[in-house]
């Protein structure tokens, strides 16, 4: 059983403006292009019994009104592979979903590792002994950044190829990106 994370898929995210592929400049002819080949990416990459930590803003509002014959999130997660567990979004308030996860503390390979949507504002936001955080939310901005030397990696698939990234994955990239600390 490997472990997934991800965020911000934002399914069915349409707008008048254009929503998630304009707003993030997302290589997708339209809403329905996006969705199939996010779909497409996750299941070549989840096995059935892997698990995958969504961090945040999974679909995008609208349940059975929005013409779904199930509420949006169960009709989303139907065609995907894995367990997933949702983390709290800034959106997901106001969609099908009932995530209650705020934000998790997991232990992966020795690794201290904090998990939330919003990444922090500044040091006093991150808990003593934490090795590097897990967010989302800012979509393209950056893919990680670092908060008196503490790595916040952003795992929105806007700059993991529109596909959920394993923890071993990620700690590749963490010890990649430890070095530009020293290097400082």
């Amino acid at each position: 059983m490997n472990k997934w994370f991800v965020s911000d898929i934002h399914f069915a995210h349409k707008g008048v403006k254009g929503g998630i592929i304009k707003y993030c400049n997302r290589p997708f002819r339209d809403i329905d292009h996006m969705n199939r080949s996010i779909i497409r990416n996750w299941n070549e990459r989840v096995k059935p019994d892997d698990v995958v930590y969504h961090v945040g803003d999974f679909a995008f509002r609208g349940g059975k009104e929005a013409g779904y014959s199930k509420n949006k999130f169960q009709y989303w997660e139907e065609q995907l592979n894995g367990k997933i567990i949702h983390i709290l979004g800034n959106h997901c308030l106001n969609n099908s979903g009932r995530e209650l996860i705020i934000r998790a503390e997991m232990l992966f390979g020795g690794y201290h590792v904090l998990t939330q949507h919003i990444p922090p504002d500044d040091y006093s936001d991150i808990p003593e002994g934490i090795d590097f955080m897990l967010v989302g939310h800012v979509h393209n901005l950056f893919k990680h950044k670092f908060i008196n030397n503490i790595p916040i990696i952003n795992v929105g698939v806007d700059v993991w190829n529109f596909r959920p990234v394993s923890m071993q994955e990620i700690l590749k990239y963490y010890h990649r990106i430890r070095k530009e600390i020293k290097k400082q």
